[in-house]
């Protein structure tokens, strides 16, 4: 591992005002005093723009946070801000998610997963031109949806990840591929993080355990798929953001091969909770905080609020993380417990909504 200091460092965070990448600039700011973070993202209405609004208004507070409202798949606007901040640290989280939305807006992802990637990679090749410091480290986010309906578990870095199952999953291990190109060619040191399921307090309305709450508040009926028979490897945010600032610092070696060409400086690790549960024991500890955070009253009849419904297309049975690289590598491991995280949402919840 090469350690890469963020201090006095110009560090570039995409999909700044999105739930992963608002929780991360804030713990910069927190962790460090002189470094400046650059944050872009589109604002898009894929979900409630209030809560984006809301996460990026809490990090406008701090002066060294700069905002910058664009797409990463702006070609010009990627190369101006390359130009004008020279960032060290690069961390990519601007994507468009959703397994479910690929189906009926595959344009979305293209245009971001694929298009924006790669100008985020043509940027920090050239930002080695003329024999400048560069990027220090490329830390992006890919997802354990391109594990896609392989049958071993837990999934394993190591495994063969060539047949995923939905739009959003390719474009993910589109990204891995690239980056991997990238880093062979023009040694630009990159790590690709695989996140399991995450979920917090002001996180994804699209998730299901924010759209459970917001249909049971509603007195709507709530949709388990696989007749509750999915299994899934849910993440605190926390935890996903202690696991990016550790990585963000260590970052894979240069080195030459036998042939005297560089050896591509790239690794991907997993992040999940492995540990996974059951959806219809998921909903019903939801179900219990809910009820203690008083988004939903005492008597609540929720036996009367859920369907048990078929599997979806593009949807896996069971996520699980093999973390055995991340410990090894990074000394972590996530850690918090589904109780402790899904409390931590319904109270901001109650509060946000009420």
């Amino acid at each position: 591992m090469n350690k890469v200091t963020l201090e006095n460092k110009n560090i570039l965070v995409t999909g700044a005002a999105g739930f992963i990448g608002s929780n991360l600039v804030k713990r910069l700011l927190k962790d460090t005093t002189t470094a400046t973070i650059i944050g872009i993202d589109n604002m898009n209405d894929y979900y409630d723009v209030r809560l984006k609004e809301m996460r990026l208004k809490e990090l406008e507070a701090d002066q060294r946070f700069v905002f910058v409202r664009g797409d990463i798949a702006d070609r010009t606007l990627i190369d101006r801000l390359f130009a004008e901040y020279r960032p060290a640290v690069v961390v990519n989280l601007a994507a468009q998610a959703g397994v479910r939305y690929s189906i009926t807006n595959p344009d979305a992802y293209i245009q971001s997963n694929i298009i924006g990637f790669y100008n985020i990679l043509e940027a920090c090749r050239h930002s080695y031109d003329n024999g400048q410091t560069g990027v220090e480290h490329l830390v992006y986010a890919s997802s354990s949806s391109v594990y896609g309906s392989n049958k071993k578990v837990p999934y394993s870095t190591d495994d063969k990840v060539d047949n995923p199952v939905s739009l959003y999953a390719a474009t993910k291990k589109s990204n891995e591929l690239l980056a991997h190109a990238y880093s062979k060619l023009y040694n630009i040191p990159s790590t690709g993080l695989r996140f399991f399921t995450v979920y917090g307090p002001a996180g994804r309305p699209d998730m299901a355990y924010f759209g459970f709450t917001n249909k049971l508040r509603r007195g709507e009926t709530i949709q388990i798929f696989n007749y509750g028979n999915c299994k899934r490897d849910f993440t605190f945010v926390d935890d996903i953001v202690e696991g990016v600032v550790r990585i963000m610092q260590g970052a894979p070696e240069k080195r030459n091969g036998e042939d005297g060409l560089p050896l591509p400086p790239y690794n991907v690790y997993n992040i999940g909770n492995s540990n996974p549960e059951n959806l219809l024991n998921f909903v019903d500890i939801l179900q219990q905080e809910l009820l203690r955070a008083g988004v939903l009253p005492q008597d609540y009849d929720f036996e009367a609020h859920k369907e048990l419904v078929p599997m979806q297309p593009g949807d896996v049975p069971v996520t699980y993380a093999d973390t055995s690289a991340l410990e090894r590598d990074y000394g972590f491991k996530p850690s918090t417990s589904l109780r402790d995280g899904l409390r931590a949402f319904a109270e901001w919840y109650a509060e946000f909504y009420k």
